[in-house]
C-alpha cells in the first residue's frame, strides 16, 4: 500500500462550492489537527493539515469551523480521531473538558456524513500506510514490520493504545482499546515511591499516569523531592527532555530515563498480551528523544518478561515520525469504509 503523504507543493486552491473534500482531523488532549483529502482520489493526500490549540476555543466544533474559514471549503463529510472511547452518541474527550454528540457535531459542521475514531485506532490504521521515510526502526528483526498482531502505543497528552490485526495481503483490521488505563506496575524501590506519589496526588497510579507528558513531569518533582499535592511544583515536559538531553540537570536527565524505562516495561506486556509480532510506538514525543530512548533502558526493561525474554526478541520495535499519523489513519479509515 502506498503512503499517504502531506504534499511538499502548495495544496491546489480550495473551492466552497467543490463537493469533494472530506475533512480529516486528530483531536488530542492539547491540539487539535486538521486537513482536507479529496474524496475518491485513491490512497489519501493530506493537504493543509494545521494544528490548533486546544486551549483557544470552546469546543472541538468551534476549531473545526475555524480551520475550515481559513481553508476556505465546506466539506460534505468528515472522519474524526478523538482521544477517548468512541462507542456512543455522547464523546467525552479523557484529557480535555471537551463533549460533543455525533449528529450533533455532524449537523453543526453542515455534514452529511461523519466517522468518530479513537485516535489510536487511527494511528493504528495509519501503521501499514508509511514509508520507510516516516518510521525509524528501532529495535528487532525489520522483516517483522509488516504482520500483525501489531501493538501501537505511544505517550503524548496521555497514553494511547491500539491493535492492528491481518496483514497487507489479507487486509487490515483496528481493534480499538483504552489499553494506557492499565494499573501501573512498580519494579524497584523508586517506583514504588512513585507509584505511591501518584496514588496521593490522583487517587490511582495508572500506565498513563506516568507515561504521558504531565506524567514525565511528575516523574521529576519526585526526582526532585516535590510533595504529591497539587501544590508540587511541575516544570515543562519540554523543558525536562531539553535539560536531560543537554547532561547537566541530574534529576531531569533520570526523570527521562525512568520514563523510557517504564514504557520499556509497559510496550513489553502489552505485547504480550496483544501477542504481537511488531510493536509501533507513535505519539508527540519520542521523536524529540529518539538516541536517548534507544541508549536507555527501554530495550532491557521490554525484554525483562522471565520466560518470554526469547519471544520478546523476535518482535520488531519501531517509531514512528511521519509529522500527522493521527490524521492518515483518520482519512484511510474513511477510505476503507468508502471501498467496502
Amino acid at each position: 500500500m502506498s503512503a499517504a503523504r502531506v504534499p511538499s507543493s502548495p495544496p491546489p486552491a480550495a473551492c466552497p462550492g467543490q463537493p469533494d473534500w472530506t475533512l480529516v482531523a486528530d483531536v488530542g488532549g492539547t491540539n487539535a489537527r486538521f486537513a482536507l483529502v479529496e474524496a475518491g482520489e485513491g490512497p489519501p493526500v493530506l493537504r493543509q493539515p494545521h494544528a490548533l490549540c486546544n486551549a483557544d476555543f470552546a469546543s472541538l466544533q468551534h476549531a473545526a469551523q475555524h480551520y475550515l474559514s481559513i481553508a476556505g471549503v465546506r466539506p460534505r463529510r468528515a472522519a474524526i480521531a478523538v482521544a477517548s472511547p468512541v462507542g456512543q452518541d455522547e464523546i467525552r474527550l479523557t484529557n480535555r473538558a471537551w463533549s460533543f454528540s455525533r449528529s450533533g457535531l455532524c449537523a453543526g459542521l453542515g455534514l452529511d456524513a461523519l466517522e468518530i475514531v479513537n485516535d489510536f485506532g487511527a494511528v493504528a490504521r495509519a501503521v501499514p500506510a508509511l514509508q520507510d521515510g516516516d518510521r525509524v526502526h528501532l529495535h528487532g528483526p525489520a522483516d517483522a514490520l509488516h504482520r500483525g498482531p501489531v501493538s501501537v502505543l505511544g505517550p503524548g497528552t496521555g497514553l494511547g493504545v491500539g491493535l492492528l490485526v491481518g496483514s497487507e495481503r489479507e487486509g487490515w483490521r483496528v481493534v480499538e482499546t483504552e489499553g494506557g488505563h492499565g494499573s501501573f506496575a512498580p519494579l524497584d524501590a523508586e517506583e514504588e515511591h512513585l507509584a505511591r506519589w501518584l496514588t496521593a496526588r490522583y487517587g490511582r497510579a495508572s500506565n498513563e499516569r506516568l507515561l504521558c507528558g504531565e506524567g514525565l513531569a511528575c516523574i521529576d518533582a519526585v526526582l526532585r523531592d516535590e510533595p504529591p499535592g497539587r501544590e508540587a511544583v511541575l516544570r515543562a515536559p519540554a523543558e525536562i527532555v531539553a535539560l536531560a538531553l543537554d547532561g547537566h540537570d541530574v534529576a531531569a536527565r533520570r526523570a527521562l530515563a525512568r520514563f523510557c524505562a517504564v514504557l520499556g516495561s509497559v510496550a513489553g506486556d502489552i505485547a504480550l498480551v496483544h501477542g504481537a509480532r511488531c510493536v509501533t510506538l507513535a505519539g508527540g514525543m519520542l521523536p524529540r528523544f529518539l538516541p536517548f530512548l534507544r541508549s536507555s533502558a527501554f530495550r532491557e526493561r521490554f525484554l525483562d518478561k522471565g520466560r518470554f525474554a526469547v519471544y520478546l526478541e523476535a518482535l520488531a520495535i519501531q517509531v514512528v515520525t511521519h509529522p500527522y499519523p493521527g490524521l492518515l489513519g483518520a482519512a484511510m479509515t474513511l477510505h476503507d469504509s468508502e471501498h467496502r
